[in-house]
C-alpha cells in the first residue's frame, strides 16, 4: 500500500488546494470569481474583489475611484459605474475629461454603435463616422455635444472661477434635466453623481473636448475659469477628514495616467507640502495594463508608492494590482461587489466640501514644532 505523503511544514504550503469544481454554465459571476479565478491575474482579480467587499466597503472607509481610458464610450458608465455610485460604493471620483465628455453623449440622447476595428478609417472619414477602436458614431455627435456644453457654460452660474468638482456638479444638473426631458433612464455618470452628491474631479481639465469648449467660450467673453488649486486642496481635505474622523481612505484605480497620480498625491500634499502628520492611503486596488519597469506612473506599484508617502507601509498587505484590461475587470468587480455587499449610505461629500476645506485649513494653520 503506498505511503501517505507527509504534511509539509512549510508556511508557504498552507494555502487552499487548487481543486475547483467543473464550470456548469449556471454560475453567478461572483461565484465564478470565487471558485474558478484561482491564480495569475484571475487570482488577483479575485483578491481585489474580496478586498473591496470585505474591507473597502466598510462604512467608515472613504472610497476614491480614478478613471482613465475610453470607458464610457464602451457603455461602462451605464453598466458598471452608475450602479456602483447608486449603491454608495463610490464616495469621490477623479476622471479624465474625455470620459465625462463621452458620458454626456448618452445623457443628451445621442447614439454610439458597436463596430469593427479593421475598417478603413479613410472610408469612415468620408462618411462622417468617428471611430474609437470598435465603437462608431456620427461626427455630429461631437458637434451636438460641443453645442450642449457651450450652451451650459454660457449660463450665469458658470461666470466665475471654480474647481472641477463644482463645474462637473453643475454640468451634471443640466445633463440630468436633459435626460428627464428626453425620458431617458440613468444614462449619464455625471447626472448620477449629481444626484448622489459624489464630487468628480479632473486632474487635466483642459485635456478634453470639455476643456476645449471652455477655452472657446473664454475667447467669446465668458468668465469661467477652472482653478486647479481648489481641486488639490479639496481632495486633500477629503482624505484628511477620512483619517481624522477615525476612518480609512481607499483608492480604486481603473487604469493609470493623470487621474491615478491625482488621487494618490493627496497624501504627499498633506505630508510633504503641508507638513501634516499622516501615513498614506489604507487600501489600494489598481487595474492596469502598464508595466512597472518603464518608470511611468501608470505602472508604478503600491510598494513604490510607499516611498512617496502615498500608501501607508503597514497597509501593503491590503493592496492588489491586477494586470488586466479595465473593460474586462470593471464589470466583474462591479458584479462581485453588488452581489456580495449591501448598499452603503451615501457620504454626499460634494455637499461637505466647504466644511472639509475649513478643517484642512484649520489644521494647516495650527502651530507645529519640529523636533
Amino acid at each position: 500500500m503506498p505511503k501517505e505523503p507527509e504534511q509539509s511544514s512549510s508556511r508557504y504550503l498552507r494555502g487552499p488546494r487548487i481543486d475547483p469544481s467543473p464550470i456548469t454554465g449556471a454560475e453567478r459571476v461572483a461565484d465564478l470569481i470565487d471558485r474558478a479565478f484561482l491564480a495569475y491575474n484571475a487570482g488577483r482579480l479575485r483578491d481585489a474583489s474580496r478586498l473591496l467587499v470585505e474591507k473597502i466597503l466598510d462604512p467608515e472607509v472613504t472610497v476614491a475611484l480614478s478613471l482613465s481610458g475610453a470607458l464610457t464610450p464602451a457603455g461602462l458608465g451605464m453598466s458598471a459605474l452608475i450602479p456602483l455610485v447608486e449603491a454608495g460604493f463610490v464616495d469621490w471620483i477623479v476622471s479624465t475629461g474625455a470620459i465625462l465628455y463621452h458620458d454626456t453623449h448618452f445623457g443628451i440622447g445621442l447614439e454610439l454603435r458597436q463596430g469593427r476595428p479593421n475598417v478603413s478609417d479613410v472610408a469612415l472619414r468620408d462618411e462622417g463616422v468617428v471611430r474609437i477602436y470598435d465603437i462608431f458614431f456620427e461626427y455630429n455627435v461631437l458637434l451636438s455635444t460641443d453645442a450642449f456644453f457651450r450652451q451650459v457654460i454660457d449660463a450665469e452660474e458658470f461666470q466665475r472661477a471654480m474647481g472641477t468638482a463644482e463645474f462637473h456638479h453643475l454640468c451634471g444638473k443640466y445633463v440630468l434635466e436633459r435626460e428627464r426631458a428626453l425620458g431617458l433612464e440613468k444614462k449619464s455618470l455625471l447626472a448620477a453623481c449629481y444626484e448622489a452628491g459624489v464630487p468628480i474631479y479632473s486632474s487635466s481639465p483642459g485635456d478634453s473636448s470639455i476643456g476645449m469648449n471652455v477655452a472657446e467660450r473664454a475667447l467669446a467673453g465668458g468668465r469661467l475659469q477652472i482653478d486647479s488649486a481648489i481641486d488639490v486642496n479639496e481632495t486633500a481635505a477629503i482624505v484628511l477628514d477620512a483619517k481624522r474622523s477615525g476612518g480609512k481612505s481607499a483608492v480604486v484605480i481603473m487604469g493609470g495616467g493623470s487621474p491615478k497620480n491625482f488621487v494618490l498625491q493627496t497624501e504627499p500634499q498633506l505630508q510633504e507640502v503641508m507638513g501634516l502628520e499622516e501615513a498614506g492611503h489604507d487600501y489600494y486596488i489598481q487595474v492596469t495594463d502598464a508595466r512597472p519597469d518603464t518608470g511611468g506612473l501608470s505602472g508604478a506599484t503600491p510598494s513604490e508608492a510607499v516611498s512617496w508617502g502615498k500608501v501607508d507601509p503597514d497597509a501593503l498587505p491590503d493592496t492588489v494590482v491586477c494586470y488586466l484590461d479595465v473593460t474586462v475587470a470593471l464589470p466583474l468587480l462591479a458584479a462581485y461587489a453588488l452581489a456580495r455587499h449591501e448598499p452603503r449610505a451615501a457620504k454626499r461629500l460634494y455637499e461637505r466640501r466647504h466644511e472639509l476645506l475649513a478643517q484642512l485649513e484649520s489644521e494647516y494653520r495650527r502651530p507645529r514644532y519640529d523636533g
